[in-house]
């Protein structure tokens, strides 16, 4: 379990201070699979030398290892470029800021956990379209039940942002939320056996006619959506990000 990791050694050994680390990919969504790996995502702050001097600044840094016998994958992002990939309309990103899933916080994470809803726009469905259509066609090109749960769950999570403007990733939760196709628990709960588990069971035709029918949903939705056209957030953002850097 997830639970069991010490992950403090990590976040210690980084080149840079973390502002903040959390778990994302399964274990978030809510179907990791007995040898699904550990995927951590955050910020670090570059000091600002690196910044301003002749050499390209290191705004993305990944690394991926076995430790407790399971395989981590950090992936982290320069203050400043995580910021602008949340100006972005980026939803895969806010799912990282405000994943339950916390390794490490601080006031920095937690106030711009606050700022999160002030770049939320109707415009932020068509990432999620855009991330379903992918996954749709990964899943037919091998079967998989990863890319197929990862279809359904996009789609949700998009579906719930554009009806009640909050970011929520994880796919059983959504399933008491949405009307979704009753034989989700059931995939769920084969993920959970084996992370390249092939979907077996199926009739094609159903399930893509539940994913035409939720892109839909998601069609309406966001037409529907208070969510504003565009955001005011970048000023806020802005002062945030410069004063964060210069107070550290």
């Amino acid at each position: 379990m997830i639970e069991d990791l010490d992950l403090a050694p990590v976040v210690a050994e980084q080149p840079d201070p973390l502002l903040f680390a959390t778990v994302s990919g399964a274990h978030l969504y809510g179907f990791p699979s007995q040898d699904s790996d550990v995927d951590l995502r955050g910020v670090h702050l570059l000091p600002v030398a690196d910044l301003v001097g002749l050499r390209e600044p290191e705004e993305t840094r990944s690394r991926a290892w076995v430790r407790y016998g399971v395989e981590l994958d950090l992936v982290t992002h320069d203050l400043r470029k995580f910021v602008r990939l949340m100006l972005r309309r980026n939803g895969y990103v806010l799912e990282q800021l405000l994943s339950s899933l916390v390794v490490h916080t601080g006031d920095t994470h937690r106030e711009l956990a606050a700022l999160a809803p002030a770049v939320l726009t109707s415009h932020h469905a068509h990432h999620y379209r855009g991330f379903a259509v992918t996954q749709w066609r990964l899943f037919e090109k091998t079967g998989e039940l990863k890319p197929l749960l990862y279809t359904f769950r996009v789609l949700l999570t998009g579906i719930h942002l554009m009806r009640s403007g909050r970011v929520q990733a994880h796919l059983p939760t959504l399933l008491d939320e949405i009307d979704a196709p009753g034989y989700l628990p059931e995939l769920i709960a084969a993920k959970r056996e084996r992370e390249h588990g092939k979907a077996e069971g199926l009739v094609h035709a159903r399930v893509e006619a539940d994913v035409e029918r939720l892109h839909a949903v998601l069609d309406e939705a966001q037409a529907a959506s208070v969510l504003p056209d565009a955001h005011g957030a970048h000023d806020a953002l802005h002062d945030f990000v410069v004063r964060v850097r210069l107070e550290n």
